[in-house]
């Protein structure tokens, strides 16, 4: 038995093999030419409907050489903060942990934790604290940061956080349900960020 399953192994794998990889996608989209073959058969005088490959849009091509600059577009559901800057670098706040992005980057998902994004280019840096939301880095040096909710570091008032900070601990220790224990350590999560965001 064992020696018969190198030989049905191998070829599932060579039966398989036949349907393409996602790389191997081709770069411009093609008309589904069975399925307007088949509707010119059975209703010539009306135009067939768009199927989904004629909706799809054209994947980047992969750069041969690393480009210099990494293009952010970093957005929120109601505003766009980037959209198609080019910087030399980007510092998320990723629940695995802080995680740098520079161009050539390996493509990437990454979840957000509420912490602090640092935008870099040159020799300025623009901090934004967010509070969650998903990073994806693609191949083709380009970033897409998008975010619940973000504010520039710069417009938090420290008094506030503080205030924020002592409230929510207080609601913590005073908290008799399950729900009431998550939503205050939720909200001591987020001041304590704000407040690493501001110190640190």
């Amino acid at each position: 038995m064992f020696r018969q399953a190198s030989r049905l192994l191998a070829r599932t794998t060579t039966l398989t093999r036949s349907r393409a990889f996602s790389s191997e996608v081709p770069a411009t989209p093609t008309a589904d030419s069975t399925f307007i073959d088949s509707w010119k058969k059975v209703i010539p005088n009306m135009e067939p409907p768009s199927t989904p490959t004629s909706f799809m849009v054209t994947r980047p091509q992969t750069p041969t050489s690393i480009p210099s600059k990494l293009t952010v577009n970093f957005v929120l559901p109601y505003a766009s903060e980037l959209s198609n800057k080019e910087v030399d670098m980007v510092i998320i706040p990723a629940t695995t942990g802080q995680m740098g992005v520079l161009p050539g980057h390996v493509p990437t998902i990454a979840e957000l934790k509420p912490g602090v994004l640092s935008v870099h280019e040159g020799n300025e840096t623009k901090k934004y604290f967010l509070s969650s939301g998903f990073a994806f880095i693609h191949a083709n040096s380009v970033a897409d940061i998008i975010v619940v909710e973000a504010v520039q570091v710069d417009h938090i008032d420290p008094s506030l956080v503080q205030k924020g900070l002592a409230e929510f601990t207080q609601k913590l220790s005073s908290a008799t349900t399950d729900l009431e224990k998550a939503e205050a350590q939720i909200g001591v999560d987020v001041h304590s960020a704000l407040n690493s965001a501001l110190t640190g």
